[in-house]
């Protein structure tokens, strides 16, 4: 028969698995600190030699990194899925641009469904808590908190949506969301696009994921993107009928 004694589990062997359950689902965040080594083995009910074992284990893993001096820290096992060259890349090329703008709608739609489905309570506290901070930030016309919390707003979607791969993959893009949401706000700005649209935008979402409504949040994530991206068009349009009606000041100049 194919059965053996149940071997019971090594006390650091459970830390080990408590911790790696925690970076996977993005609880714990590239780059943070864990607790000090006392405090650790407090809140886990440990020695300090099986946490210690435990740490070791993590470490030799790639999963965790001790600064000397400073404490064990989450390993950046994301960092970024695009080199700041190809980002750079990115941002100056329309297909890249567009083509990014068209892979935040898919995958925040899909997001947007799991999550008015999946999410729990405290998920779509957080999400209201960002968002609430998102009104109280309108008031004081600041674009670089406004575009923190709007790339927050829709990072607490994707984790709330409960899908790890899909939650690891959007953060190892952060950067490039960041970005892209900062410039197509001071795009948008340029063209003197509404404020309180954007903000009109966020809540149809907020509102759709509270009530737990998946077809409404899909098309709220998909109206707000598709308006992100007729924005931009309209820029790019603005920036080439400028350098027109430039050549055609100087020829006309050229003729007197």
């Amino acid at each position: 028969m194919p059965f053996q004694k149940v071997q019971p589990e090594k006390i650091s062997t459970s830390v080990v698995r408590q911790i790696e359950l925690l970076i996977l689902r993005g609880i714990l965040r590239p780059g943070e600190r864990l607790p000090s080594e006392r405090e650790l083995s407090e809140r886990l009910g440990v020695s300090r030699p099986s946490l210690r074992e435990a740490v070791a284990e993590l470490q030799e893993e790639g999963l965790l990194t001790s600064r000397a001096g400073s404490g064990i820290y989450v390993a950046e096992v994301l960092g970024s899925a695009f080199s700041p060259a190809l980002q750079r890349l990115f941002a100056t090329h329309d297909e890249a641009v567009f083509d990014y703008i068209d892979f935040r709608r898919d995958i925040e739609a899909m997001a947007v469904e799991r999550a008015a489905r999946l999410a729990s309570d405290g998920d779509l506290l957080v999400v209201q808590t960002i968002f609430d901070k998102m009104e109280a930030s309108h008031q004081k016309r600041n674009p670089e908190e406004e575009a923190r919390l709007d790339a927050q707003f829709h990072s607490a979607i994707i984790e709330a949506s409960h899908n790890v791969v899909m939650l690891h993959m959007m953060r190892s893009m952060y950067d490039l969301l960041r970005a892209g949401v900062f410039y197509n706000r001071q795009v948008m700005f340029k063209q003197r696009t509404s404020r309180a649209a954007l903000l009109d935008q966020h809540r149809a979402i907020n509102d759709a994921l509270q009530a737990r409504n998946p077809e409404a949040a899909i098309a709220a994530v998909r109206a707000h993107l598709t308006y992100v991206e007729q924005s931009l068009t309209d820029y790019r349009r603005a920036e080439r009928n400028e350098i027109i009606a430039q050549q055609r000041l100087e020829h006309e100049r050229s003729l007197r």
